[in-house]
């Protein structure tokens, strides 16, 4: 398995097939290469570990090593029911509480800035020919342009928050609405997959927020006609805005989700199933 690895993340960083090797989620970001450089250090102690398993004894006798195992299954069930229905119980995320939005979407002073090659595609003598733009004077004549495309030569500073936004009839209002001082979010990335019974909450939720001077709001990646069909649906009369669906995620896996900001700053973040413990 560790040969394998080894090879399909040096085939990733080789060819920059993908940019986060996503091992360890959003708690540990690697590289590539860093994953790569990960595993060949494994594959080392591993192969060590492989020559000599004659010598490798248990610490315990098969009683306590069953014990031990069904233990660890039961914990890791355990965990991943409780992530599903609640929180998790460490936010990695860049939406986790105490976070400020538009600091999230700030690039630092002198920060690295992405290097991009433009690519020019020309139709010569029936062959598709690539050109840089130091080659655009010697372009044969009667070339036929067929495409451009952008080559990444190196990546600049990617903000932790860069794709979050507030859309409605094609206008973008996060930067308003991210001044309001109670704010409350009501996150469903696809209304079609959303919780029946944690939608049913939310009209309840609206009107207890509203009267104690929140802001509701819907956020959706959903289309107008599923907000719509939401709305007479569950009796919404909150506004939806529109954002990314993997933005959304980003901030709660829930379907719906809860979120509180002040002034841009999470506050509080809840699950459905936890709207009670919401401190309005």
């Amino acid at each position: 398995m560790i040969v394998f690895f080894t090879f399909l993340t040096f085939y990733s960083a080789y060819y920059n097939v993908v940019k986060d090797c996503g091992c360890f989620g959003d708690a540990l970001h690697l590289t590539p290469w860093q994953s790569f450089t990960k595993d060949v250090i494994l594959l080392f102690f591993i192969f060590i570990l492989f020559a000599n398993k004659k010598l490798v004894k248990p610490l315990f006798n098969k009683g306590i090593q069953n014990l031990i195992t069904s233990v660890g299954m039961v914990l890791a069930i355990f965990v991943a029911y409780h992530v599903l229905n609640h929180l998790p119980i460490i936010d990695f995320r860049p939406y986790k509480v105490g976070t400020n939005i538009q600091k999230g979407m700030e690039i630092p002073e002198g920060a690295p800035q992405a290097v991009v090659e433009m690519i020019f595609i020309y139709k010569v003598n029936g062959v598709n020919k690539e050109f840089t733009e130091k080659d655009l004077m010697n372009i044969p004549e009667g070339a036929e342009f067929v495409d451009r495309k952008d080559k990444v030569i190196s990546e600049g500073y990617v903000p932790p928050i860069h794709d979050f936004t507030m859309m409605k009839d094609g206008s973008d209002y996060k930067e308003e609405l991210l001044q309001e001082p109670k704010l409350l979010m009501l996150v469903t990335y696809d209304l079609t997959k959303s919780d029946v019974d944690g939608m049913q909450k939310l009209e309840t939720l609206y009107k207890d927020a509203t009267a104690k001077g929140y802001k509701v709001i819907g956020m959706t990646n959903s289309s107008e006609e599923e907000i719509q069909k939401a709305q007479k649906t569950y009796n919404l009369k909150f506004d939806f805005y529109t954002c990314d669906a993997i933005a959304l995620k980003t901030i709660e896996r829930a379907n719906p989700s809860i979120v509180i900001l002040e002034k841009g700053t999470v506050k509080q973040k809840m699950h459905y199933n936890d709207i009670q413990d919401l401190k309005l």
